[in-house]
């Protein structure tokens, strides 16, 4: 008898063909990599095709692989990965597409196929600066509009670069650059045969 993950899985290798570049089954889940310039096309066969019916897109992120495995990572550096759900069939998918170029990625914008990408996408952008080709409103979500950099990014300080305080001779909120001194703190360690005593 066939299970769900396997009906599955024939379900997008025949839907989807060569536009699948990996497709992994691990604790009862299903994750695809599918490329850049497949990505759109295939996220809307998976959203019409009869056999899958993913009607819903549930979330949606991006990854930075720089230092993923201990910096043994040799692949593309940014990802976005999308997770979809069937109510008609009652299964979930996981879509992961590599952005093409380091240092500006982008990929197609999903907004078109599920509105609910617009938010989702625009935090993937604040926080990662993917790029997301036809989204019609991307700015930042989370972080606020003169903010310097992609703070999820592995290679963003983690003091960042600027700080700001309420100036009471300006009477104003206030940027500048970060004061904050590197240190390393050592921690106190109480021996336990003396502890408690005075």
């Amino acid at each position: 008898m066939t299970t769900k993950i396997e009906t599955l899985e024939a379900a997008l290798r025949n839907a989807l063909g060569s536009q699948i570049q990996d497709l992994k089954v691990a604790l009862g889940e299903v994750t695809v990599v599918v490329g850049a310039s497949d990505y759109l096309s295939a996220m809307r066969v998976l959203r019409d095709h009869a056999d899958l019916r993913f009607e819903e897109l549930i979330d949606l992120c991006g990854v930075d692989y720089s230092t993923y495995g201990d910096g043994a990572w040799d692949g593309l550096r940014f990802a976005v990965v999308s997770h979809l759900l069937s109510v008609t069939h009652n299964w979930r998918l996981r879509v992961r597409v590599f952005a093409p170029d380091d240092e500006m990625p982008v990929v197609a914008s999903l907004v078109d196929v599920w509105s609910t990408a617009n938010w989702y996408e625009r935090e993937a952008f604040d926080f990662f600066g993917i790029l997301f080709d036809g989204h019609n409103d991307l700015r930042r979500i989370l972080t606020d509009y003169g903010f310097i950099g992609h703070p999820f990014r592995k290679d963003f300080p983690v003091s960042g670069y600027v700080e700001m305080r309420y100036d009471s001779e300006q009477k104003r909120v206030i940027y500048q650059p970060v004061t904050i001194e590197p240190r390393e703190i050592v921690p106190r360690v109480i021996r336990e045969e003396k502890y408690g005593m005075k």
